[in-house]
């Protein structure tokens, strides 16, 4: 059993005791988070879709640990202008333990 559910705007595949990377969650960690916004609940025989969100269904998630992924360098350049621009940018991301699909 899986189903899909939007945290903070971006779709994401959950499945029970699998880890979820998403985009930073403001919580504490070790923190249960709930999400009502499914899409979809497929099971082994059959599907529930949602129009746009399955009415009684949720995702109920444990925070993990937040992190930074690796820093992206950011470079502009503008030839025989002497325009050099350089900006540096690291993503948050935290990781959701998905505890249970309530359908």
């Amino acid at each position: 059993m899986y189903a899909l559910v939007e945290i903070l705007g971006k779709q994401y595949k959950a499945e029970v005791g699998k880890e979820v990377q998403v985009d930073l969650v403001k919580a504490e960690v070790g923190q249960q988070v709930t999400y009502e916004s499914v899409l979809a609940v497929v099971d082994e025989k059959k599907a529930k879709f949602g129009a746009p969100y399955v009415k009684g269904a949720s995702v109920v998630a444990t925070l993990q640990s937040n992190f930074k992924d690796e820093k992206v360098r950011v470079y502009k350049f503008h030839r025989r202008k002497g325009y050099r621009k350089t900006q540096g940018h690291r993503q948050q991301y935290s990781v959701l333990k998905i505890d249970s699909i309530n359908a």
